[in-house]
């Protein structure tokens, strides 16, 4: 589905990123965490062909991306506020958004009906520009935004940043139920462990750049990550 091969990013002759391969496989739920400066924005940076590689190529269903754009109609993203258009109040952006997809109207409702509840009722019918929204909301609308039309490939960077403890667990259920109901692949970067852990099935601890621990999610996941990160045993909870 995705695959990066050789893949490397150097930014005045510094390595910030150096994967010799790694494949995330269809209908995959793919967690990514590391520290600040891991490259974890990076690499969906280059999955997405925001920047170039210095070395090496992405491929998603064997397009290379920095070769082709057929990629761009089946996937969708959310890496920071400059994949909304700040400009437009959230219906402008949703209805734009449900264009490029092939949504009519109708289908647009319907589908934004679904996010009733994560939006709280802060979202939708508002007067407002996206810009204006707050840091959370942003979030809500570029997040959805990213979900519209069932991409096959669903880049998320950071989603539960700024999303407060409700909402967190409310996009916890999204994205669970939309990888079942969909079976789009999804790849996931997050700083909170216990949400990573939740939703993905797999997960990649990446370090300086390189890739340093790629795991299936088990029970014992969470404590695993809290250990590698803290340096300390984690004693289990039951």
């Amino acid at each position: 589905m995705i695959t990066a091969n050789n893949l490397q990013k150097s930014y005045n002759g510094i390595v910030v990123l150096d994967l010799p391969e790694l494949t995330i496989h269809k209908a995959e739920v793919f967690g990514l965490v590391g520290n600040n400066g891991a490259g974890k924005t990076t690499f969906f940076s280059l999955i997405l062909d925001l920047i170039r590689a210095t070395k090496g190529k992405v491929l998603i269903n064997e397009i290379p991306v920095a070769k082709s754009e057929e990629w761009k109609e089946q996937t969708g993203a959310y890496i920071d506020e400059s994949f909304t258009i700040g400009y437009l109040t959230s219906d402008e952006y949703f209805a734009f958004i449900g264009e490029l997809r092939g949504l009519n109207a109708s289908d647009i409702g319907v589908f934004l009906k679904r996010y009733e509840e994560f939006f709280n009722g802060e979202i939708l019918g508002k007067k407002k520009f996206i810009r204006d929204f707050s840091k959370g909301n942003q979030k809500k609308v570029g997040v959805v935004g990213a979900l519209m039309g069932a991409p096959e490939v669903i880049v998320l960077d950071e989603p539960f940043a700024n999303l407060d403890p409700s909402s967190q667990f409310q996009l916890r259920k999204i994205i669970k139920e939309y990888a079942e109901e969909f079976q789009s692949t999804f790849l996931i970067s997050s700083h909170t462990l216990d949400n990573i852990t939740d939703v993905c099935q797999r997960i990649v601890i990446l370090e300086k750049g390189e890739m340093v621990k790629d795991v299936q999610k088990t029970d014992t996941t969470l404590s695993e990550l809290k250990e590698f990160f803290t340096g300390e045993k984690v004693k289990p909870s039951f």
